[in-house]
């Protein structure tokens, strides 16, 4: 029978052989894994050392706390994550990352979400996970890797066969480096997800969108795509409305954050009518207004039974879009999960969805708004409910338990994590 593994005792070891003080808010955590997971080791277990943890005094991970983690973690079988998110990492730290990659068998999750990493450190990573045979989920969101950053991990892609999903959203990528991460997603098979929110972007033609919409005709196995603040407009959604006829693959299409009105939507409504496999449609923060709404409503009625959750959150839609929407639902049962918060709801509105909640239709964990009345009057207010609320933000202790605020994972999730 083996022996169950002391992270913390091996910790402090580590430190007094290298000179290198402790750092107290690691010892604490280690010596919490060593408790909660005494007989659950086996099965592989997380280390969350986010530097974001209000639960404990925090004294964030340094590279030279990296260094002594990753001497420790180096031959222990057992931890199958690892989430740093929120410390003070630099390029040196991504060394140190690379390092442990390249001698790592059992690592399925690296959380690396706003450090201080750049182009040198994005060029280690990515070198690293050439060689890595087991890394299936990689967070670098937030790390201003740039332009030339991003292009090591297009590289990266032609080659990598176990990355399942990678987030590069916030990391200040350009054109340039989006049309080579497109270029490689044409050929490669492994990966189910990409983020690549908030690109730095100087161009009005939306070349990077168009790259982004040949990719798909090509790709058949891209489960998620995340394009939020790529200032797109009409003309891309157009484009990527285009190649996803030809699509068989992408069930969750995140479109928030952009230029797209009632012509962008009309294409989107059209793209409805004939595709059979998306499941996941957020077009949050757009500008559809009611006739966008009424041109998906009708799709939504009339031609597509595949989709499962619609986002029209802040979308400049008065009762008349938001009434056709909420007709819709009492047509289409296979729409599950609608969010509308931040549009102009009036009486009709409110009453709409209302009758929705209580008729059973439209579950309430389904949905952003809850009625309630005053005075005789049906009113709606915000539930902190949606596709992925908790993007930023995990429980400091424990896993999520409620997933009403992060609804995608529960229907389309690509990965464990």
């Amino acid at each position: 029978m083996s022996v169950h593994p002391d992270l913390h005792q091996r910790y402090v070891q580590a430190c007094q052989s290298s000179g290198h003080s402790e750092n107290p808010f690691m010892a604490h955590l280690l010596q919490e894994a060593d408790n909660n997971y005494k007989n659950e080791w086996t099965k592989g277990i997380t280390l969350k050392i986010a530097g974001n943890n209000h639960l404990v005094p925090v004294q964030r991970v340094t590279d030279d706390d990296l260094q002594v983690l990753a001497s420790v973690l180096r031959n222990t079988g057992f931890v199958t994550g690892l989430d740093l998110r929120y410390n003070t990492l630099t390029d040196a730290g991504a060394k140190h990352v690379a390092e442990f990659l390249q001698g790592n068998s059992t690592l399925r999750y690296l959380n690396l979400m706003f450090n201080y990493i750049g182009t040198s450190g994005a060029e280690l990573i990515a070198k690293a996970l050439l060689r890595n045979e087991t890394l299936g989920y990689l967070r670098m969101t937030g790390n201003k890797i740039g332009n030339k950053g991003g292009m090591f991990f297009a590289s990266m892609l032609q080659m990598n066969s176990t990355l399942e999903k990678l987030d590069l959203g916030d990391c200040d990528m350009g054109t340039q480096c989006l049309v080579a991460i497109a270029t490689a997603l044409a050929q490669n098979r492994p990966l189910k997800a990409i983020n690549l929110n908030r690109p730095l972007l100087y161009s009005e033609e939306e070349e990077t969108t168009v790259h982004i919409a040949l990719m798909l005709k090509n790709n058949s196995s891209l489960v998620e795509l995340h394009l939020c603040k790529h200032d797109m407009k009409n003309f891309g959604v157009e484009r990527l409305c285009e190649a996803l006829y030809e699509n068989s693959s992408l069930r969750y299409l995140d479109l928030s954050c952009n230029k797209i009105t009632r012509d962008g939507a009309k294409y989107l409504a059209e793209l409805l009518k004939r595709n059979q496999t998306l499941e996941i449609l957020d077009l949050n923060a757009n500008r559809i207004e009611d006739d966008g709404a009424i041109y998906l409503s009708e799709a939504l009625a009339l031609y597509n039974r595949t989709l499962l959750a619609l986002s029209v959150v802040s979308n400049n839609i008065s009762g008349k879009g938001l009434g056709a929407l909420s007709d819709a639902m009492k047509i289409n049962m296979k729409l599950s999960y609608i969010y509308i918060w931040g549009n102009k709801f009036d009486e009709a509105t409110s009453k709409a969805f209302s009758e929705l909640i209580q008729r059973g239709r439209l579950k309430p964990r389904c949905t952003d708004v809850e009625p309630y009345t005053v005075d005789g009057h049906v009113h709606l207010a915000e539930l902190s409910h949606g596709l992925k609320k908790h993007y930023y933000w995990t429980p400091s202790y424990g896993e999520v338990t409620n997933r009403d605020a992060n609804a995608s994972l529960a229907i389309a999730a690509v990965s464990e994590h």
